[in-house]
């Protein structure tokens, strides 16, 4: 077959030619265990996030702890809130997370991208806005490691002419 398509023409008339593929689309079925949640994997930097979600009035703990507690900061619990910001479903969803690693930042961007795997796992419908706002996408930035001749990672030591 590889032999027919000589062309970007003929490669077309394959692909298109093909029903299977529209054929086999599914819309994705919700993903929940026997309690009626969903689970989900987190992570950012070197935090690691296991999110429960399930229907409820909009609880949030982490770590057994209430999220006001867990992250005192005010921009720390806004990370929190945006995968339900972004898929108008505040207040609707109870939270609990267990997170290890990393810091305070780190743990609650971790949370934040295991909501919002959870989100989309229970609701398939709210796949999209959550994918278009980036949550579902793992972070992949971290700490650049030290190197040998210098101080940290790019700053070098003191130089002295004399």
């Amino acid at each position: 077959m590889a032999d027919d398509i000589k062309s970007l023409d003929d490669l077309k008339s394959v692909v298109s030619g093909t029903p299977a593929a529209s054929e086999d689309f599914a819309p994705r079925e919700p993903v929940r265990d026997e309690l009626g949640r969903s689970y989900a994997t987190g992570k950012r930097k070197d935090a690691v996030a296991r999110v429960w979600i399930k229907p409820g009035t909009g609880k949030v703990v982490v770590n057994g702890k209430d999220m006001d507690v867990y992250f005192a900061r005010p921009v720390l619990q806004m990370i929190l809130r945006q995968p339900f910001q972004i898929a108008n479903v505040e207040g609707q969803f109870d939270v609990y997370a267990t997170v290890k690693g990393g810091g305070l930042s780190g743990q609650a961007g971790a949370v934040k991208h295991g909501i919002s795997k959870a989100l989309q796992l229970y609701e398939p419908s709210l796949r999209g806005a959550l994918k278009a706002a980036g949550f579902l996408t793992r972070d992949a930035r971290v700490v650049e490691r030290k190197k040998y001749g210098k101080a940290k990672a790019r700053r070098s030591f003191q130089f002295s002419k004399r």
